[in-house]
């Protein structure tokens, strides 16, 4: 029951992980990436759909994105909806596809940038470190109700906490590569 408990601890760990892999994907950095965009939500008769499902996106060059959508009336919605997200690109529509030009970025959004990064690595951790120790108060509550011995808890514990250190320094490898990523000019 503990090995489950702590399987659940790597399931999660893993998963917080990703989210952060894809939480900078949305990041703008000096170079064009079709994650910039592809969640985007578009109004689409009625309904909200992310482009991804409604449009081919293509990087032809490093800093500009095409967007081809599978159905042409839709492509009003989708300038719509990209001048509404908080990019700060204006699309250009040719009546078969939207593209976008990513403009160059200053010093200052750089460091911007590298701030919210850096803030969305320590909510990351947090998130981590909250999950070791609901799996932690799991475990003792397991020693308490003699479900494992006190030996097993301190063997337990050290292994989720050995987790924990794994899960945190591979977001500071992600951390680094995405600051070191919006620096580079």
């Amino acid at each position: 029951m503990a090995k489950t408990e702590i399987k659940n601890l790597q399931g999660k760990t893993d998963k917080a992980l990703d989210f952060l892999r894809g939480e900078y994907l949305a990041i703008r950095t000096g170079r064009a990436h079709p994650g910039l965009v592809s969640d985007i939500k578009v109004d689409y008769y009625g309904t909200s759909a992310p482009l991804k499902q409604m449009a081919n996106i293509t990087v032809p060059e490093g800093r500009k994105i095409l967007i081809a959508p599978f159905d042409r009336t839709s492509l009003k919605a989708i300038e719509k909806a990209i001048l509404a997200s908080n990019l700060g690109i204006t699309p250009q529509n040719d009546g078969e596809s939207v593209r976008l030009t990513l403009p160059e970025l200053t010093r200052e959004r750089r460091t911007d940038l590298v701030k919210l990064v850096s803030k969305k690595a320590e909510e990351s951790k947090v998130v981590i470190r909250n999950h070791r120790r609901d799996t932690v108060e799991v475990l003792k509550k397991m020693e308490k109700d003699s479900k494992i011995t006190e030996d097993e808890l301190k063997k337990f514990t050290r292994e989720v906490q050995d987790i924990t250190d794994d899960a945190i320094k591979k977001i500071d490898e992600i951390f680094k590569a995405k600051e070191k990523e919006i620096m580079e000019e």
